[in-house]
Formats: structure tokens, sequence, C-alpha cells
């Protein structure tokens, strides 16, 4: 059901600024706006074009008898007529000043004028019910928005375009051709004729399978890409992760200090290294102590380390001898055993006061271990690209399309275990009617992506995580 009523709503963010844009969306969106806009040469914003743009006040008309309306601003009044709108509706956009007071009197009067306040996202709800986008496209708006890298702001793009809702229509269009043909052989069940080739057929399924599995990898990347790499910078106290963090991000984010233990909490911050997003956790050291505040701070580092999906393990590198070499080699198998899913990075800081030979001494012990100098900044930019290294973007860098939505990726994964199932029964001989029931669930999770198959509650649960202008 399409929802009648116009809607009104701060498009732009809350507080002041230079201007601020006011968006209506509705049937009476034109002629509410029209009751309080005066335009400087007269015209009447009713009978105005589409996609036309005017210079006038906002105006209260409702004043004393005699007394000339009360002007709130001067603005820009942007018209755009549906279905050629975002909406799909009648929209109008109102650019006033930016004073919060401003915003506020505007939005109250229209209220007055029969508008109605919007819900979180319900404009671009608007937009999916008219069909001016499908739900995969309008949940691409919402990542659009919260994107902060150029990694995640390209894929929000491709996605807001239709890359991924044109690669599951089209997938979706055929299998649903071929479906079409074995509902038809149940009208036909007595004569046991076949209309669907089963050869095409087979190799239909083949290549929905290739494409299912691919975009179902690509969620590794992608869910990386939009939420960011968590990093965890571990080691003892006083080895200089502070530091390292400080020299990752350029700036004094973290207490440094000669005295062990000053980090008692875990400190956290964001990274963009060539449009990748990392998320940075400066952890508090870890050794035995009865400081009850510092054994706070290292449980937390444990708790950490969980989250994270790359380990930074810093050593102080001037304190290794032959014996305390042995002692790393076996702390840092420890990790990686403790946490085999997780990428470990051994990292030798004050790298500075090491001579060459020392060097090649702990390289001999400790394999791939990353040698630089957090104080002086030496190293860094050979440890960003070691991080750049975990991830592959080669499917970014190809414009491929990759999946980012957990409700995205779950739908995926159901719709390959039915058509696995179909695949199977159809290499068994199962008959059609037992065939079809796989096929229509398949179809189902595909449309569950696109919104061909939704519910009211699913649409909640998507349209509630948008600003409340959009």
């Amino acid at each position: 059901m399409i929802p009648q009523e116009t809607i009104v709503a701060l498009a732009t963010p809350s507080g002041a600024g230079a201007i601020a844009i006011i968006r209506l969306s509705g049937k009476d969106a034109i002629t509410i706006a029209a009751e309080v806009f005066q335009s400087v040469s007269g015209k009447d914003i009713t009978k105005q074009k589409t996609h036309t743009i005017h210079l006038g006040h906002i105006v209260d008309p409702s004043t004393s008898s005699g007394q000339a309306g009360k002007v709130y601003d001067q603005v820009l009044l942007s018209i755009f007529k549906g279905p050629n709108s975002y909406t799909g509706e009648n929209v109008i956009e109102i650019s006033c000043h930016g004073s919060t007071f401003i915003q506020q009197q505007i939005i109250q009067l229209l209220l007055r004028k029969g508008a109605k306040m919007a819900q979180a996202g319900e404009f671009t709800l608007r937009a999916f019910l008219n069909g001016k986008l499908d739900l995969s496209q309008a949940e691409a708006v919402a990542d659009l928005i919260a994107s902060d890298n150029e990694a995640s702001h390209q894929i929000a793009m491709q996605q807001m375009r239709g890359g991924f809702s044109n690669e599951i229509a089209k997938l979706r269009e055929e299998l649903l051709n071929f479906a079409s043909l074995i509902e038809l052989e149940l009208d036909f069940a007595e004569e046991d004729v076949e209309f669907a080739d089963r050869t095409q057929f087979h190799d239909l399924l083949e290549r929905i399978e290739f494409v299912l599995k691919r975009l179902i990898d690509s969620f590794a990347v992608g869910n990386v890409i939009k939420n960011g790499i968590p990093v965890a910078i571990v080691g003892e106290p006083n080895v200089g992760k502070s530091t390292l963090l400080n020299a990752l991000l350029n700036e004094e984010r973290a207490i440094v200090s000669d005295i062990a233990g000053t980090t008692r909490d875990t400190i956290e911050d964001e990274l963009v290294i060539d449009g990748i997003g990392f998320r940075f956790i400066d952890t508090a050291g870890i050794r035995e102590t009865k400081d009850v505040v510092e054994s706070i701070g290292i449980q937390k580092t444990f708790e950490k380390i969980e989250q994270a999906q790359v380990v930074l393990f810093l050593v102080d590198s001037s304190k290794l001898s032959v014996d305390s070499l042995a002692l790393l080699k076996n702390e840092t198998e420890q990790i990686i055993n403790k946490y085999p899913l997780k990428t470990v990075v051994v990292i030798a800081n004050k790298a500075d006061l090491l001579s060459l030979e020392q060097k090649n001494t702990i390289q001999a012990t400790i394999d791939n271990i990353h040698f630089l100098s957090a104080k002086h900044k030496e190293g860094i930019d050979e440890l960003k690209n070691t991080l750049l290294s975990f991830v592959n973007t080669g499917a970014l860098r190809n414009n491929e399309t990759i999946v980012t939505n957990t409700r995205h990726y779950d739908s995926l994964l159901k719709a390959l275990e039915e058509i696995q199932k179909v695949k199977w029964g159809l290499d068994s001989g199962l008959s059609s009617d037992l065939m079809a029931i796989d096929i229509r669930s398949a179809l189902h999770y595909f449309g569950e992506i696109t919104g061909e198959v939704t519910n009211d509650e699913l649409l909640g649960n998507i349209f509630a995580n948008f600003c409340i202008g959009k």
C-alpha cells in the first residue's frame, strides 16, 4: 500500500550551516508549498514546469486580518513533478538559510498546512514502492551516505546504479523461464512430455551456481571494505604500541610515556590506505600485574584480539637476544595457534638501534618479521603496504559486483542451497513436481534481494536504519 500523505523533513544534517534543504514529497507537495511561497516574479508555482528553480520568500499567511504575512526567509524552491522525481511523487525542495530557527519555523509552517513529518528512510521507501529503485538499490543509498572511503563509495555507487540488481534479475529471469516450462509439464503429467530441455537447464544451473558462489565469496572483501579492517596492536608494555599508532595516524592520538602500563584501556582510530579503511586498536600491554585498572585493560586487550582480523604483534628489537629470540618465536607460534583464523604480523620496533648483523640474526629465527622505527616513522609505509596486501582488491579494481550487505549474503546462501538441490534432482532424475518446489524456493530468495518478494517487517527493518531526511 503506497502512502498518500505528503511528508516533510530536513534533508540536510541537523544544526546550523550556510544553507539547509527541506524536502516535501506527496501528491499535495506542490499545492502545500504554494500556500507558503511567494515568488519574487509573481509566478504561480502550481503552473510551473518540472525541474525548475524559483526565487522567493517563505511567508506565513495566517496572520491577523489586514496584516501582511510573516516572512521567514528568502529561499530557492525546486519543483520535481512525479513520476520524474526521486520518490516518483511530486517533490518540492526548499533551500533556505541554515539557521536552526528558520529550519524549524518553515517545517512547522508546512506541518500546519497539512504535511506530515517523514519517518526514517520514508523518502527512499516511497521511491522503492513507486518503482524508482529496487530494494538492493535502496539499501545502496544508505551505504552511499555512510561511505567514508573511496572503496566503499565505489561499491555503493555500483550497486545504486543497479549493477548487483541487474545481475540477480538476469539470473532470476532465466530461471523463471525454465520454471514456467517445468510447471507446464505438471499440467501434462499424464502425457509424460518434457517442455524444458534438460541439457540447457543443467547448463543454466551450472552458470547460476558459479555466479552465486562468486557473489558469496565477494562478501568477505565487501564486508571488510564496508566496515573497515579491525587491526589490534598488541605486545608487552613500553614496546612502542602507542608510538606506532601515532605514526600510522600521523598524529598524537595516544599518550606516549616511558612509564610501563601507560595505556590502561584500548584506543581506537581509523585510517584509510589506498581507499581501504583500517580500524587500529592500541591495546594495553600484556604482562603480569597487580594493578586492578591495568588488569582490566589487559583483559580488554584479549577481547580486542578476538574482534580483530589482523594482529600486529610488536616487540622491542633492541632487547632481543639469542635466548629471547627463541622465546619470541614460541610466543608468536602460541598466538598463531590460539587465533588460527587471524593474520598475525610480527613487528620488530626500534629497528634503528640494530646493526645489519643483528637484523639478519632475527630474520633467520622469525619468519616474515617486519622491521621499523615508530619513533622515527621508518618502515611505516612498508607496513601499510603489507596491510593492503591482506585485502583482495582485484574484484574492486575490475569493477566486479561485490556483496556488502549481510541480508543479501544470507539470501544468496539460501538461493545457492536451493539451486544445488535442483541440480541434484535433475542429475538424479527427480520428478518435475519435486524439482518445481526447489525452483520456487530459489526464485523466492532471488526476489528477496531485489524486493520482488517482501513484507512490511522486512521493509521496516531496512528503512529504520536510514536518516530522517532520506
